[in-house]
């Protein structure tokens, strides 16, 4: 079939970056099939916690093979976003998509199919690779297919299905986890994946944005060891308790041969930045996009390290099932998703400084309603108001922030940005999860032995330190108490079991609210940094003389 492409590279008439691509099939119609690929790779990334209770008795799973379960895709998708966007820009995204969605969906199905932890280890790692290569193309080609003045709106409902898949992991998967088991979880994506294929085959356009097919090989290397090591050793950390992972190799180690590698990569990218490096610098030259990279992080970092704990609380504290706990978080998220695309329409015509600005303010103050609300004796309904002014905020946040980053970014490097910019947000993810994990555990350590040692008055002299030393135990556990919370073995008198309960409930609240202290105090940094943004150009005509379609030439507003 005949396929569309770009100027490789060149400039308009009036000196400007190339004018969109003509496109045989509506843009919208593009931007259908990029969000149903967006969609499987978030729903992946939400969905497999639910089914953590049925994988470990089904396929007898240990806590460290779920943990691997877990963060396997994680640790090679975060990894390989900057290369996939890279080579997005020089194969084309077209094939790079295609050939992700395929990878993707068939390792889905080889997921469920898996007969053992191992095997679905290897599996994800497979989806991570899908899924890596899948995700830096949606913003490139959004970026150069949208004109300007109207990727606010694509932005916009590209976020919103970002709310839709953050709703469609806790309730899908609870009723196809408590209905057919977890290996639905994963058979889940194949007829979505095979649409998401066929409609990307028919309408996505063949972008060829840089002549040039040269990858920079040590520039890759260097880059993935350097986040496979900062990775590793932030998701290992907590399991590990920060100590020795590799034999003699401790996490810290780890940690600081990360840096390392990650140094000599950029030092590595700035030498060559003449060349075609993996990163070209001029990306960052442009302060909105640096500023975005930040921002982007941040939002990460406190979505979540706020709902980690959040959502103990629900099942721990609230005693509700992981299906309840996922709708009582459910409206935030079908808010945010109605107004994203409002929220994009917004940004199109008036710049998303102000309305990022807005809605970060909003959603920081309603998860601070959240965290204030969230007691011992709380109901769901108390939650809901702080949700719901969340849910405004995080809509108003997914379009203007898209659209800041990638406005003034050439077609030719949209991948390498839109890989960056989507590492970023893995990373500040991981950062939150890592950060967040470690502050709870110590918090709830303390406080456990404390609540313990106080309530212990209540029981018979001969039982109260058997009853502290059990708590001291759970301490040293931590956060592998996991669901259960401080469980008892049957046969527990009744007021023994409430009295571990009562223990329980008192120190993981006050940990819980210090803890959500630390990702309302990073997203706050992170509002204020939204004032540095600069403001939009407008295009100002100049007569007789064409206008560039894309990057204006005028005046700051």
């Amino acid at each position: 079939m005949a396929t569309e492409t770009t100027n490789g590279g060149g400039t308009n008439a009036a000196g400007g970056p190339p004018p969109p691509p003509v496109l045989k099939h509506s843009p919208w119609l593009v931007l259908l099939a990029l969000c149903l690929g967006f969609f499987m790779i978030l729903l992946d990334t939400t969905i497999v916690n639910i089914a953590i209770p049925d994988i470990i008795d089904k396929l007898g799973a240990s806590l460290d093979q779920i943990l691997w379960i877990l963060n396997a895709y994680i640790l090679v998708y975060a990894v390989l976003l900057i290369t996939a966007g890279r080579l997005g820009d020089l194969f084309g995204p077209k094939k790079l998509f295609l050939v992700g969605l395929v990878i993707f969906t068939l390792a889905s199905v080889a997921c469920a199919f898996a007969q053992d932890p191992t095997q679905l280890i290897v599996f994800r790692i497979v989806q991570g690779l899908g899924g890596a290569l899948l995700t830096p193309q949606t913003l490139s080609v959004i970026t150069t297919i949208f004109p300007a003045d109207k990727r606010g709106a694509a932005f916009g409902i590209w976020g919103a299905v970002a709310g839709v898949a953050t709703v469609a992991g806790p309730t899908l998967g609870g009723w196809l986890v408590t209905d057919y088991g977890w290996t639905w979880i994963f058979l889940v994506n194949l007829p979505v994946g095979i649409i998401a294929l066929v409609l990307a085959w028919i309408v996505m356009p063949d972008l060829r944005l840089n002549r040039r097919h040269q990858l920079d090989i040590l520039g890759t290397v260097l880059v993935t060891i350097g986040l496979f090591l900062l990775c590793y050793g932030l998701i290992e950390g907590q399991p590990h308790n920060w100590g020795k992972a590799w034999g003699p190799v401790t996490i810290p180690q780890i940690l600081i041969g990360a840096a390392v590698v990650l140094g000599l990569f950029m030092f590595q990218q700035y030498k060559q930045r003449d060349g075609e490096p993996l990163i070209p610098f001029s990306i960052f030259a442009d302060r909105n996009f640096s500023l975005m990279n930040w921002v982007v992080a941040a939002i990460s970092f406190g979505m979540l390290g706020l709902f980690f704990p959040l959502v103990i609380y629900l099942q721990n504290v609230l005693d509700l099932s992981a299906f309840q706990a996922g709708l009582t978080t459910a409206p935030m998220s079908l808010v945010s998703m109605f107004v994203a695309p409002v929220a994009g329409r917004l940004a199109d015509k008036m710049g998303g400084k102000f309305i990022l600005f807005g809605g970060l303010t909003l959603w920081v103050g309603g998860l601070t309603l959240v965290v204030a609300s969230a007691q011992i004796d709380s109901s769901r309904a108390d939650l809901i108001p702080g949700l719901l002014i969340a849910g405004v905020g995080l809509g108003c946040t997914f379009a203007p922030l898209q659209t800041i980053a990638m406005r003034n970014i050439a077609p030719q490097v949209a991948g390498a940005a839109s890989g960056f910019i989507n590492t970023t947000r893995q990373l500040g993810a991981v950062i939150g999860s890592a950060a967040v994990g470690a502050l709870l555990q110590s918090r709830l350590s303390d406080l456990l032995i404390d609540r313990a040692t106080a309530n212990a008055g209540a029981l018979p002299e001969a039982f109260r330190a058997r009853f502290v030393a059990k708590f001291a135990e759970m301490a040293s556990r931590g956060l592998e108490l996991g669901g259960g919370g401080a469980s008892t073995p049957p046969g527990t008198p009744p007021e023994v079991t409430e009295l571990v309960t009562k223990t329980f409930h008192e120190a993981y609240v006050p940990a819980m609210k210090s803890t959500m202290l630390l990702p309302l105090v990073v997203l706050t940094v992170a509002t204020l940094s939204v004032l540095l943004v600069k403001r939009r150009r407008q295009t100002v005509a100049v007569p007789g003389q064409a206008q560039p379609t894309d990057t204006p030439a005028s005046v700051e507003v």
